[in-house]
């Protein structure tokens, strides 16, 4: 494999789309060595065929808000591919969608999803509308004519999307609800659905959960533990929540949340209700953390990111390319012992390139996020089958997947020295599964 040809030529075909290309190369390169020993792959020509989407669904989403004016939005859904099982993968609905953002998100989905070992392809969506200040109805009339188009292309054996950023349990209600009447069935397409009509327990909190339970592995692993760690937390959605959550009932000490307004120290801990009053903040819709401060009495400090904070474990909860390679180099002058991304590549390269540089334990997002795409995995399951798995049982199987996961992290990511590159072993160990079954399938 010559990623520089094959580089250049993504490059030419999809000029300017720099996460995409990101997402690409920093597979590639780290499971160049593991490809070339396989043959086989190169005259498949295997990451050829895996880089590009299996196919794209661009639509216009013409809507009607409140003062009665017509809006037109952009909807997404990209199906990069399904070798290992019918395509997933969420639906963003943010200001900052767009196709190249969706490539890597879907592309990084194959791998996830793969490392799950349910049988999952990889997927994403969305649109370039945020429900950010608009009404109930206004939300539930953008998702129902999004829908219009997308039900098409969707259904439990082909496509099943679930939420992502600015997709909660009310747009998956509303989309849920459209696509029901348009395709006359009733089979849980949609994941992250309310208990009431197919949805699973623990899921709005199985990201945060999933990821501490990996995090706590790899701590482990290397003859820790989280007990009495200092934490810091980006973001205050579902998932820092369920972070926070999971990282305080294990003995961990988080310090900080933030939003695109700044970020919150509480050197006492965010914990009780203190975690509680995230769910507050979100609820209000108005993306803001400052309020906490005021509740609480912590520091807020605006316009700035809390990885300059002295803590033990930084994790990323928020957006991709959150944590840039200034930050790296703060957390590690700092002293911090392990990162673990819980949001979708929450690290810039350079700041990957900087704990890896330095060994420090660092969790890409493929593994450590996967707990929330598993879950969904795991209502897909429910649904199929016509039950309901108790919250005990759900949260068993999660723990044991994310086990399961880190062990393949290790099996593949160990180096000579000692160190387990996690990123190298995650990308090596989806990479493998699903390149044997696209090879086991023919030219397809």
């Amino acid at each position: 494999m010559n990623i520089e040809k094959l580089m250049q030529s993504l490059e030419a075909k999809h000029p300017g789309e720099h996460e995409y290309l990101q997402a690409v190369r920093e597979v590639l390169s780290t499971i160049e060595e593991e490809y070339n020993k396989h043959p086989e792959f190169e005259k498949a020509k295997i990451a050829e065929r895996l880089v590009e989407p299996d196919r794209i669904f661009t639509f216009k989403v013409p809507w009607v808000d409140d003062r009665g004016d017509v809006q037109v939005n952009l909807g997404y859904r990209i199906q990069f591919n399904n070798a290992i099982g019918p395509y997933k993968g969420g639906l963003r609905f943010h200001a900052s969608v767009n196709p190249s953002i969706l490539k890597f998100l879907g592309f990084e989905q194959i791998f996830k999803n793969a490392l799950t070992t349910l049988p999952m392809g990889g997927a994403k969506g969305g649109s370039d509308f945020n429900p950010r200040g608009k009404s109930d109805a206004e939300v539930m009339r953008f998702c129902q004519a999004y829908m219009v188009e997308l039900w098409r292309y969707i259904g439990p054996e082909t496509d099943v999307p679930a939420g992502d950023i600015g997709v909660g349990a009310r747009e998956i209600g509303y989309l849920y609800g459209m696509y029901r009447k348009l395709a006359r069935e009733n089979t849980g397409v949609l994941t992250g659905k309310s208990l009431e009509f197919g949805g699973s327990l623990i899921r709005p909190e199985a990201t945060g959960f999933g990821g501490l339970y990996f995090v706590k592995q790899m701590l482990e692993t290397a003859g820790d533990s989280l007990k009495g760690k200092t934490i810091a937390i980006s973001g205050f959605g579902n998932v820092a929540w369920g972070a926070a959550l999971k990282a305080t009932e294990l003995g961990g000490k988080v310090v900080t949340i933030s939003g695109p307004d700044g970020y919150i120290y509480d050197e006492n801990g965010i914990s009780g209700k203190k975690i509680e009053y995230m769910l507050e903040l979100r609820a209000t819709c108005n993306d803001i953390v400052a309020p906490y401060a005021e509740e609480f009495g912590a520091v807020f400090v605006p316009n700035r990111r809390p990885w300059e904070v002295k803590v033990d474990i930084a994790l990323p909860c928020a957006t991709q390319n959150e944590l840039n390679e200034e930050d790296a180099k703060h957390l590690i002058d700092n002293g911090v012992i392990c990162v673990g991304e819980i949001s979708n590549m929450g690290c810039t390269p350079e700041a990957i390139e900087m704990f890896l540089k330095h060994k420090i334990m660092y969790g890409p997002g493929k593994a450590v996020n996967a707990g929330g795409v598993a879950t969904s995995g795991l209502e897909m399951t429910q649904n199929a089958m016509h039950i309901s798995w108790t919250a005990a049982e759900v949260d068993a199987k999660l723990h044991q997947i994310m086990s399961e996961i880190h062990n393949q992290c290790v099996a593949y990511g160990r180096e000579a020295d000692g160190y387990i590159n996690y990123m190298k072993g995650a990308n090596i160990a989806g990479f493998l599964k699903v390149a044997k079954a696209m090879l086991a399938q023919g030219i397809v």
